[in-house]
């Protein structure tokens, strides 16, 4: 495949994640109202989209709380500052397995819930975008599956489909980008698909340069497509979605560091993107033409 540059790039501010970052850096934002801020000074700083996760404010721990997903909501559409908004929907289909020598009982963290309760905040908040984990997969820690069936795929993808909510497809591996084909064929995602290729998460695709062409080789030609990879490869991958054709996302969800010794926030790193695109000769674009590209709807404070 011969690489054709993205010229118009649109950058995704991944805010806070769902992961145990929340004591590693003083600037991981735990309640809403921080969530909203960050989120806010990212587009600020040139993110079009801002992909949001809520956290226990006491705890920082990980949430699907349906209340505080509507505070962190009201409080970015009511500011001053237009972004498109993407909410998770990727947990509650946690599955923790005992030692080797004994899987059964499932262990502390286990989270399985029905479709209807993980897209819950979505049918309430109506982001422009959710995403929507493409497959089931270990990751990480090891005894840790992330569970993502076809047909709790389907189920889930039709409702946010029939919500008028964008998915993004999160496609950690080739293998993803396959199911993502058969449920557009299906219809229960409508084409063209919006796919961001996660790289370099254990035990995914790794971000060597070779994988990651061959996921871009995967997505079909007028899917609009993101990657991102994690911890020192963010900026990098920066640079090589753009020349293989993509847009980017960079963010505290994936990488706590802007420098060696030197802990990040939001909106320094997506102003090194920008940097880093712009330095390319491509052109950062913002959420109205995001909208356009994809077709989304902007939605009113409540």
């Amino acid at each position: 495949m011969s690489l054709e540059m993205n010229q118009e790039v649109f950058i995704t501010c991944a805010v806070t994640g769902s992961g145990s970052s929340q004591d590693r850096s003083p600037h991981v934002p735990r309640s809403p109202e921080q969530i909203a801020d960050s989120a806010i000074k990212a587009a600020k700083a040139g993110a079009a989209v801002v992909h949001c996760h809520v956290r226990d404010p006491d705890t920082g721990v990980p949430s699907r709380d349906v209340k505080l997903y509507r505070e962190v909501t009201d409080r970015i559409r009511a500011s001053d500052v237009d972004v498109v908004l993407n909410l998770t929907a990727g947990m509650g289909g946690d599955l923790v397995f005992g030692s080797p020598d004994s899987p059964l009982p499932l262990q502390q963290g286990t989270d399985m819930v029905s479709a209807a309760e993980r897209v819950a905040h979505v049918a309430e908040c109506l982001p422009e975008i959710c995403t929507l984990d493409c497959g089931t997969m270990n990751f990480a820690e090891a005894d840790y599956v992330m569970t993502n069936t076809p047909g709790m795929l389907t189920e889930m993808g039709r409702m946010m489909t029939e919500l008028g909510v964008k998915p993004e497809v999160e496609a950690f591996d080739t293998g993803h980008l396959h199911l993502a084909k058969h449920l557009v064929s299906q219809g229960v995602l409508e084409s063209p698909a919006m796919v961001q290729l996660c790289m370099g998460i254990p035990w995914g695709a790794p971000d060597d340069l070779n994988t990651f062409m061959a996921m871009v080789n995967n997505v079909p030609a007028d899917w609009i497509w993101s990657a991102f990879s994690i911890g020192r490869n963010e900026m990098p991958y920066v640079a090589a979605a753009v020349l293989a054709g993509g847009n980017v996302r960079v963010g505290l969800e994936d990488n706590l560091w802007l420098a060696k010794g030197e802990l990040a926030t939001n909106e320094a790193l997506v102003a090194r993107a920008v940097t880093i695109i712009e330095a390319m000769g491509a052109k950062v674009i913002g959420p109205e033409a995001v909208r356009k590209k994809l077709g989304l709807t902007k939605r009113m404070p409540r």
